[in-house]
C-alpha cells in the first residue's frame, strides 16, 4: 500500500517543482545590437512647438483606401497644420491575409507605404527629414531577425532611408532658451513571431540603459529649460519588463518625462485612453520618498477611425487634441478649423504634480489651424460654481513672435483671479471666426492656474486594458489556474487514500447520509461526494496528472513560428523555443507574456472544464451504481437505505415525508438526464477546443498543429475515454 501511494505522490512533487522552475525562467531576448541612440535636431522659433502623431495605419493590399485616405486627407491637413515633426508610431502595415487568419510580411504593402509617404511629402510640403516612423508588432510579424529578407522596414521606412537604424531616436527642437526633446523607442520583439503570440513590447536592459543615458544627458544640458516626450507603439500595460525586471515607468518619472504617447490598442477600446502614472522614487534614509508623475496618452488608429493627434509644447507645458477625419474632409479647403489651447492646460488629463514652484503665468495661448484666414479669436472663462456663468471675455491676438507660418494667438490676463482649491472650477473656451463668417468653438475644458491635476476616471474597459499590467496579470491567472488543478486533482485523492486505508469510506458515506440534515448535506455532502468519486477514476486520473505535467514542461505544439515556410519551432508554457538561423543554438522563452492569447483560453476553456467534466461523469456513475445496488432504491424518490428498522431515507428523514420525496436536489442525483447534460457540456468543450485548434492551424500551419497530440488530440481523447469508462453502469 505504501509503494502504491508513493506512485501518485511522486507526480505531486514533480508538479510543484515544475511549476516553481517554470515560473523562474527568464524571457531571453536576443538581438540588442541595434540598441543605440540616433540623434537629430531642428531649430525652433519661440517657446511653442507642435507635432502630429498618427498610429496604426495598417496599410493592406486588401484595403487600398487606407493609403488613399492618407494622401487625400492627411496630406492637406499637414499643409494647414505645418507641424515641426510627423511621428508615425507603429503598425505601418497590416501583415495579414485577406481572411485575417494568418500573419506574414507582404512587400506590396511596404511599397504602398513608401509611395504613400512620397505623395504626402510632395502634397503637404513637409520636410521628409521631420518624419519619424517606428515599428509596431504587425511590422515584425514573421520577421525571423532584423536584416532578414522578410524584414522590409529597413528598405521602405522613412527613418531607415535617412539612416536612423537604432532602436532609439532622439529628436531635439532647439530654441533660444528652451529645448523640446522627443524620443522614439522600437520595442518590438527581437525574433518576429507571427500572431497571435506577438502582442507586447519587449525592451532589453541594454535599450533601457541607452534610453536612460540619453535622458540623463538632457537633464544635465547646460543653460536650457528642457521638456521631454517619449513616443512608442506599445502602451505601458502591454510592455513587458526587461530581463532584469526593469520598467520604463521608473525611468520616465526619474528623468522628468512629461508624457509618453503611443498607439497599439486602437479606438475600439475607447478614444480617451489616458493615464496619469504616479511613481514613488526612493531616496536616502534621511529624506522622504519623492513622488513624480507623467502622463500616458494612447491615440486611436488610422485603420478604422482615421484619427490623428496634434500635440504641442508651450514653455514646457504639454497639451494635445485628437482630430477625426470625416468623409467630407478630403480637400484642403474643406479642412475643419481646429483649435488647440496650449496654455492653460486641461486640468483633467494634462496637469501633474510638479516638484518645482514656478510663478503663475499670466497668459493664454491657442493654436488655430485653418484653411481660411482668421478674423477674430476670443477666449471666455466660465465659473462652474455659478452654473457656468461667463466671468471674463478676453480677445486674443496673433503672437508678436509668430510669423505667418505660426498660427499662435496670445493674450494677457490676471491669473490670480482664478486661484481655487478646485482644479475644475474654472473652464476655458476659445471662439474663432474665419473670413467666411463661420464661428468655431473649442471644447470647453477646466483649468487650474496653480497646475493642480483634476480627477479623470476611465471606463471599466479602459481601466482593464490600459491600466492593468498584463504581464503580471498573466502570471497570476496562469499559476492560479495551475494551483487550482493541483488542488482539484490531488486533494480528493488524498482524502480517498486515507479513508480507504482505514476502510472507512463506505461508513463515511452512509453515516453522513443518515445523520446529516438536508440543508447540511446540500452545503458539503454533494461537493465532497463529487470530488471523492470523481477522483476514483483509476488510470484515467493518473493520465490526467501526466498530462498536466506535460503541459508544464514539454511542448504544447509545433508550428511555423517566424514565417510561413520557416523552420518548425515548439511552443512551451515558458514561451517559444526557436532555432537561431544558420546555427545549432536555440533561443528559449520567446513570446512571454504574448502567448497568453493561446495558453489562457486553452487552460481556462478546455483543460480545466475537461477535468471537471471527467470528474462529473465518474461521480454520476458512482451515484447510479449506489442506486442500483440491492439495498438502495432511487427509482421513485430519494436515495433509500434498507435497514433493520425498515426503509429509511439516507438523509435521516422518514420515507413518508412528502417534503423529502419531492426534494429536487436528491431526486435529480439519480436522474438519467444529468448524464446527458454532462455529455452536452463535453460537446461544447470539444467545439471550443476545435475552434482554438483551427485558429492555431491557420496561424502556424495545419500539418505541425495536427501532429501535436498534447494540443490537438489529448482533450477529446480524455473525454471519450471518460465517456466509455462510465457507460456500462448507466445501461444496467
Amino acid at each position: 500500500m505504501a509503494s502504491k501511494s508513493l506512485l501518485w505522490f511522486l507526480p505531486l512533487l514533480f508538479l510543484l517543482s515544475s511549476a516553481i522552475s517554470s515560473s523562474m525562467e527568464i524571457n531571453s531576448e536576443a538581438g540588442g545590437d541595434r540598441d543605440y541612440v540616433t540623434r537629430e535636431s531642428f531649430p525652433m522659433d519661440g517657446d511653442v512647438a507642435w507635432v502630429v502623431q498618427v498610429s496604426d495605419l495598417h496599410l493592406s493590399a486588401f484595403h487600398p483606401e487606407r493609403a488613399e485616405d492618407l494622401v487625400s486627407r492627411l496630406a492637406p491637413a499637414l499643409r494647414v497644420i505645418r507641424p515641426s515633426l510627423l511621428l508615425i508610431t507603429g503598425d505601418i502595415t497590416d501583415a495579414k491575409n485577406k481572411r485575417r487568419t494568418s500573419t506574414r510580411q507582404d512587400e506590396t504593402e511596404w511599397i504602398q507605404y513608401r509611395n504613400t509617404m512620397d505623395a504626402i511629402v510632395r502634397l503637404s510640403g513637409i520636410d521628409r527629414r521631420t518624419i519619424f516612423d517606428i515599428r509596431g508588432n504587425h511590422d515584425k510579424y514573421g520577421v525571423p531577425y532584423v536584416g532578414h529578407k522578410l524584414d522590409f522596414f529597413p528598405t521602405y521606412s522613412v527613418s531607415s532611408q535617412l539612416n536612423r537604424t537604432g532602436t532609439i531616436q532622439s529628436i531635439s527642437l532647439l530654441g533660444r532658451e528652451r529645448k523640446y526633446i522627443f524620443m522614439g523607442i522600437d520595442d518590438t520583439i527581437s525574433t518576429g513571431i507571427r500572431g497571435p503570440s506577438n502582442l507586447f513590447g519587449h525592451p532589453t536592459n541594454k535599450r533601457m540603459d541607452a534610453l536612460e543615458s540619453e535622458l540623463q544627458y538632457w537633464d544635465n544640458y547646460p543653460g536650457s529649460l528642457v521638456a521631454k516626450v517619449v513616443f512608442g507603439h506599445f502602451p505601458m500595460s502591454f510592455t513587458a519588463s526587461s530581463e532584469e525586471g526593469k520598467r520604463y515607468e521608473n525611468i520616465f518619472a526619474n528623468h522628468y518625462v512629461s508624457a509618453y504617447i503611443c498607439g497599439h490598442l486602437h479606438a475600439k477600446f475607447g478614444k480617451q485612453l489616458w493615464r496619469l502614472h504616479t511613481v514613488e522614487l526612493t531616496s536616502n534614509a534621511k529624506e522622504p520618498n519623492i513622488v513624480k508623475q507623467f502622463w500616458e496618452w494612447e491615440v486611436g488608429d488610422w485603420k478604422d477611425s482615421r484619427l490623428i493627434r496634434i500635440l504641442a509644447i508651450d514653455a514646457g507645458e504639454v497639451s494635445f487634441i485628437d482630430f477625426e477625419f470625416l468623409d467630407k474632409h478630403k480637400l484642403l479647403e474643406d479642412f475643419e478649423t481646429t483649435i488647440l489651447i496650449t496654455y492653460p492646460t486641461d486640468s483633467r488629463n494634462m496637469n501633474r504634480i510638479k516638484t518645482d514652484s514656478l510663478p503663475f503665468r499670466n497668459d493664454i495661448n491657442a493654436l488655430v489651424f485653418s484653411a481660411q484666414p482668421i478674423i477674430n479669436v476670443t477666449a471666455k472663462v466660465f465659473d462652474s460654481f455659478r452654473d457656468f456663468k461667463m466671468v471674463e471675455e478676453i480677445p486674443l491676438e496673433v503672437a508678436t513672435n509668430s510669423g505667418a507660418q505660426k498660427p499662435l494667438f496670445h493674450a494677457k490676463w490676471n491669473a490670480e483671479n482664478y486661484r481655487s482649491v478646485s482644479a475644475t472650477r474654472y473652464w476655458l473656451q476659445v471662439f474663432v471666426i474665419d473670413s467666411q463668417g463661420k464661428e468655431i468653438a473649442s471644447q470647453p475644458r477646466p483649468f487650474s492656474v496653480e497646475g493642480k491635476p483634476g480627477h479623470y476616471q476611465n471606463t471599466w474597459l479602459a481601466h482593464l486594458i490600459f491600466e492593468v499590467q498584463w504581464d503580471n496579470l498573466y502570471l497570476i491567472l496562469l499559476w492560479s489556474n495551475v494551483a487550482f488543478l493541483i488542488i482539484f486533482l490531488f486533494l480528493p485523492k488524498l482524502l480517498n487514500y486515507f479513508m480507504e486505508r482505514n476502510a472507512s469510506y463506505q461508513k463515511w458515506v452512509m453515516s453522513v447520509s443518515v445523520s446529516s440534515h438536508t440543508q447540511q448535506r446540500k452545503s458539503y455532502f454533494w461537493v465532497l461526494w463529487f470530488l471523492t468519486e470523481g477522483s476514483r477514476s483509476g488510470m484515467l486520473w493518473f493520465a490526467m496528472i501526466i498530462y498536466v505535467l506535460y503541459l508544464l514542461k514539454l511542448p504544447w505544439f509545433w508550428g511555423h513560428a517566424t514565417s510561413e515556410d520557416g523552420d518548425i519551432a515548439g511552443m512551451y508554457l515558458s514561451g517559444w523555443r526557436i532555432q537561431v538561423p544558420n546555427s545549432s543554438m536555440m533561443i528559449d522563452n520567446l513570446g512571454i507574456p504574448d502567448i497568453f492569447t493561446i495558453t489562457l483560453p486553452f487552460m481556462y476553456l478546455v483543460v480545466t472544464p475537461m477535468i471537471i467534466l471527467i470528474y462529473s461523469l465518474f461521480a454520476k456513475r458512482s451515484a447510479v451504481y449506489l442506486c442500483s445496488r440491492g439495498n438502495i432504491r432511487c427509482s421513485n424518490g430519494p436515495l433509500l437505505m434498507e435497514s433493520e428498522q425498515g426503509s429509511q431515507d439516507v438523509s435521516g428523514v422518514p420515507t413518508n415525508s412528502s417534503e423529502d420525496i419531492n426534494h429536487p436536489s436528491v431526486y435529480k442525483t439519480c436522474g438519467g438526464w444529468t448524464r446527458w447534460v454532462i455529455l452536452l457540456a463535453c460537446l461544447v468543450i470539444i467545439l471550443i477546443h476545435f475552434k482554438l485548434c483551427c485558429a492555431l492551424m491557420l496561424a502556424y500551419g495545419g500539418g505541425p498543429i495536427a501532429l501535436s497530440p498534447a494540443l490537438m488530440w489529448a482533450p477529446p481523447l480524455f473525454l471519450a475515454a471518460a465517456f466509455y469508462s462510465t457507460r456500462t453502469i448507466v445501461n444496467q
